[in-house]
């Protein structure tokens, strides 16, 4: 048994394998401000549990949130932002007990469907021009954020179409999703380190994971500005179709 299977239980291919998954994940990320965990916590799914790969993609987004944070807090819409992550945060734990009390087979089904929904929900309609959300849009993508970052580790599926659909510059939307996403990453490893879930070894593996979903996040931001708005937007949604159609792949087989 080498260094790295004693530390995580992982092989180090399968290790390799997973540093290759989370870097493409990242890039991602750093290219339109999400997607991360959509992607990664299915695949990892397929090494190890589901409930772990959920905590696993928690503490690797907690890892990577304050990369770039200065520009994160300058360019987000903090009006609706701020409100949204404060009660993503509060409703973390709710998802947290969700998952411990759900068996793998159905936590990977409504992963599942998770992952189709934000698809559905991006191809949605974009608000009239001018559009400002009122309380109950904002809380309920709050609310139901948080919900899904405790069971999925997916705060996106709400958030995303949140931003996409009403006319904002890129920048505004990615830095908005991000500052959220960093929040319910905090509130998530506080819930799963309250539950117990989160364990020694999946914190080890969330720090070997870190330098290539660093690169990765590096790239994908270093590329973010080159791109039009309008292409911008439909690698969003390809983003999201390509994990729909993955999840739905998976659990079939």
């Amino acid at each position: 048994m080498t260094g790295v299977e004693h530390l995580v239980g992982l092989a180090p291919l399968t290790v390799a394998g997973a540093a290759a998954m989370t870097f493409g994940a990242a890039y991602v990320r750093g290219l339109t401000g999400f997607g991360m965990a959509i992607i990664l916590v299915p695949l990892l799914g397929l090494i190890v549990a589901p409930g772990e790969a959920v905590v696993l993609g928690i503490l690797l987004q907690l890892l990577i949130g304050p990369v770039g944070l200065k520009v994160i807090l300058a360019d987000a819409d903090r009006s609706t932002a701020a409100p949204i992550a404060l009660l993503a945060m509060l409703a973390t734990p709710a998802g947290m007990f969700a998952l411990d009390a759900t068996t793998p087979d159905v936590a990977r089904l409504l992963i599942t469907l998770i992952a189709v929904g934000a698809f559905v929900a991006v191809l949605l309609p974009k608000q009239p021009e001018g559009h400002r959300p009122g309380r109950i849009a904002v809380a309920g993508t709050g609310v139901v954020s948080g919900i899904l970052t405790g069971f999925a580790a997916m705060p996106g599926p709400p958030v995303v179409p949140f931003y996409l659909r009403r006319h904002l510059e890129p920048r505004v939307a990615r830095a908005s999703m991000m500052l959220i996403f960093f929040a319910t990453a905090i509130a998530g490893t506080l819930a799963a380190l309250w539950v117990g879930i989160a364990t020694a070894r999946l914190v080890i593996l969330s720090l070997i994971l870190f330098p290539p979903m660093w690169f990765g996040n590096l790239i994908g931001g270093h590329h973010f500005g080159r791109v039009a708005p309008h292409v911008w937007q439909t690698m969003v949604a390809v983003v999201l179709g390509v994990a729909a159609v993955s999840a739905v792949v998976r659990i079939l087989n």
